[in-house]
């Protein structure tokens, strides 16, 4: 897919028709432009090369014009002037930043143009900076240059999805979302809950995402899930094979399994990372933990409960339960395996799209936190959100 970019955007085929050595990194960390092999002079008065560096901002998956980021970081050491002295009037940082996917950078460099106008593409954005490194070299060694016309084979697009992942180049992240690509992600049951995680799931670089849920998407499973669907979707097909086709759209691995866990396929969940269970038959999650807990798989149980005051409003909490081969004493003080309340309307198919998203959300960010995305100080295993308190608890902490 990089070298398809690349012939995509006349600015990137331009520069390595003229003899620059571009890369264009797309992975779990993002898209970003390299320009290898750029001259410049460090502070020995030697003459070395380096790489330039700038996340790629795309649009419609060929790099845009103009550019708004006109900063670029460098690979290498602090380039100097031809006796030694740093560069000072592009410099803006020295500090060793880790981008993810190999990619660490030891210097950040602005230089603006002197109209103030953002760079028409990244011809003009990368020459600039290759110029600027360049003719300290050349005053030292006449003859090189950052032109070396070097070969170069297809770059293997290591990417899950179907178009670059431009934000977390642009916003810095992607050492942090290179944690979240693990292999295999489960999630059993589709329903409200189940189809706000994947959701969430399918924008990280999760190899494969398994669907697993036996339920016909109904007219009213569209009141409680993400997006819109047309009055013509609802022909009897199953919710995994709806939801596949809708984040298959996007990205590679979204994998449907058209029937529900149950004791003579639970072996199927053997070699999931993390599995999310978000199923609201007691039964069936009492079949689904105890497989879980036998193959050390790391989950996290959701669940919701919604009833009616008197006064006709409604009262709910969302729970969202850790549990771990290392810690899983508290599942029983936590996880409910018997029947619900009598006047439990969340079972009835009561529309609550909004608790469906946020026990979702508290989900997902739990698995993040778990993965080393997120910063996790309270370390909790099990947490309720209550609505009517508006109060989030921490329990069971590591």
């Amino acid at each position: 897919m990089s070298a398809t970019l690349i012939a995509r955007s006349p600015a990137l085929e331009r520069l390595r028709n003229e003899g620059y050595s571009v890369e264009v990194r797309n992975g779990a960390q993002g898209v970003f432009l390299l320009v290898h092999d750029v001259p410049y002079v460090n502070a020995l008065c030697e003459v070395k090369r380096g790489t330039l560096m700038s996340p790629l901002e795309l649009v419609a998956d060929a790099a845009a014009a103009p550019v708004g980021n006109h900063q670029c970081w460098f690979i290498g050491e602090h380039p100097c002037n031809h006796d030694g002295t740093e560069i000072t009037e592009i410099k803006h940082s020295s500090i060793d930043q880790d981008h993810g996917g190999g990619i660490v950078v030891n210097h950040g460099f602005s230089a603006k143009r002197p109209d103030g106008v953002p760079y028409p593409d990244y011809h003009a954005k990368m020459k600039t900076y290759v110029d600027i490194l360049s003719a300290t070299a050349q005053h030292i060694q006449p003859d090189i240059t950052a032109k070396v016309y070097k070969p170069y084979a297809d770059e293997v697009n290591s990417s899950v999805f179907k178009y670059a992942d431009s934000a977390s180049s642009r916003a810095g992240i992607g050492a942090a979302s290179g944690k979240l690509a693990v292999p295999k992600i489960a999630i059993i049951g589709l329903g409200g809950t189940g189809s706000y995680v994947l959701d969430l799931v399918a924008k990280t670089h999760v190899r494969e995402i398994h669907l697993f849920d036996d339920d016909i998407f109904h007219q009213h499973n569209a009141f409680r899930a993400p997006g819109a669907p047309g009055i013509e979707e609802f022909h009897g097909q199953k919710k995994v094979a709806y939801f596949a086709g809708i984040y298959s759209k996007m990205r590679y691995g979204v994998i449907p399994h058209e029937y529900k866990v149950a004791v003579e396929n639970a072996g199927e969940l053997a070699g999931m990372d993390f599995v999310f269970v978000c199923v609201d038959k007691p039964s069936a999650r009492h079949v689904i933990t105890d497989a879980l807990r036998a193959l050390s798989i790391h989950f996290i149980d959701v669940g919701m409960g919604v009833q009616m005051t008197q006064g006709s409003a409604l009262y709910g909490q969302c729970r969202t339960t850790l549990i771990t081969p290392y810690k899983h004493d508290h599942i029983d003080d936590n996880i409910s395996f018997g029947d619900g309340p009598g006047n439990d309307l969340y079972a009835s198919d009561i529309q609550v799209a909004d608790l469906n998203a946020l026990n979702a959300t508290l989900a997902v960010i739990k698995w993040k936190k778990c993965s080393g995305f997120y910063l996790d100080d309270a370390k909790e295993y099990h947490s309720v959100y209550t609505v009517g308190l508006h109060t989030l608890s921490k329990e069971h902490r590591a």
